[in-house]
């Protein structure tokens, strides 16, 4: 029997080609089952710290910590093969100063083996990201709506509906990408003011709610298979697994409570 060999991971510069040449899929996946099924299917896995309230029941991003970002990608690593695997720096992790931000992003590569980090912010932060990328961690930068800024920006609304804010998305974005990031996440831009952006950007850009101008296309898994009774406006559904759930555990209940789980095939019997 052959062994298996494992597929080569997607890189930085694997991930630039596709720009203005094929659409970048990309999900976010927080547990190795879900990167194991992903995997396959997409170019990028985004571990974000949108975990928090997916799978802690956060009301937003902000209490999530660099240890728990670690777990989940230790795992998403683990059971991938050939997806660029990114992680989300959470908040607190990187604002204080570039050097604070190198400790945490080396730390979360080291100890998870993922191919690049990703953090909020653009004029603000192009410092940090200049100086995590001289010093070799590959960095998404993050612009539009930015969930660790939800408290000071008044909530998640969509960005780019004014003059001043299209400027500053655009001034924004090209920080990034003169500060060295190799891509941008443009989150909830308005759909023109997006297209502009991935027009005029020369790294590639992947949306979360900004349009079909974009290079690449991001979901909260969760999201887009149906999981949750409420998702944002800009999710397309593809499944219904809130219902599967429901239905599998009402079946399973039903089995026990008439006796008839486990039986058969599922008791184990000892032959003397």
């Amino acid at each position: 029997m052959s062994k298996h060999t494992p597929k080569k991971r997607q890189t930085v510069r694997n991930i630039q080609q596709k720009k203005g040449q094929e659409p970048i899929v990309v999900l976010t996946a927080y547990s190795a089952p879900m990167a194991a099924l992903l995997d396959p299917h997409v170019d990028m896995l985004l571990v974000g710290d949108s975990l928090g309230m997916v799978l802690y029941g956060m009301d937003s991003t902000l209490g999530v910590s660099v240890d728990l970002m670690i777990a989940h990608a230790k795992a998403v690593v683990s059971a991938s093969e050939s997806a660029f695997v990114i992680v989300d720096m959470p908040f607190g992790s990187y604002q204080l100063s570039p050097e604070q931000a190198f400790e945490n992003a080396a730390r979360i590569m080291k100890e998870t083996g993922c191919a690049a980090v990703k953090l909020e912010g653009g004029v603000e932060m192009a410092e940090t990201v200049r100086f995590l990328t001289e010093r070799g961690i590959p960095v998404m930068a993050h612009t539009g709506l930015k969930p660790q800024h939800v408290h000071t920006t008044g909530g998640y609304r969509y960005q780019g509906k004014t003059d001043e804010e299209k400027a500053a998305l655009l001034e924004d974005a090209m920080a990034g990408q003169e500060a060295g990031a190799f891509a941008m996440l443009l989150e909830c831009v308005e759909n023109d003011v997006a297209a502009e952006l991935t027009r005029k950007l020369t790294i590639p850009t992947i949306g979360i709610g900004a349009g079909a101008g974009c290079d690449g296309q991001v979901l909260v898994t969760e999201d887009m298979l149906g999981l949750f009774e409420r998702t944002p406006k800009f999710v397309k559904t593809y499944g219904n697994m809130k219902e599967m759930i429901e239905q599998a555990v009402v079946d399973y209940a039903q089995d026990v409570r008439d006796g008839v789980f486990p039986e058969g095939k599922q008791t184990l019997k000892v032959v003397s």
